[in-house]
């Protein structure tokens, strides 16, 4: 099990965050992800067999989202 924290600038209003973490938990391989509100933080919990953290990010900016780690 691998840990990242990644930012996504459009992540820090509810419908926003819950665009994001809908995403990411339809991810096979991501266990976890929480949101800091103030700055777009997510620290994601994921298995590195699954899916990496490449993999994580090109999902994320595929459907328009700015992502830097």
């Amino acid at each position: 099990m691998e840990n990242a924290t990644i930012f996504v600038k459009e992540a820090t209003s509810g419908s926003d965050i819950q665009n994001v973490e809908s995403l990411l938990l339809q991810s096979d391989g991501i266990i976890r992800a929480m949101f800091d509100t103030n700055d777009g933080e997510i620290k994601v919990e994921f298995e590195n067999e699954k899916i990496s953290l490449q993999q994580i990010i090109v999902k994320l900016e595929e459907h328009g989202l700015d992502v830097t780690i």
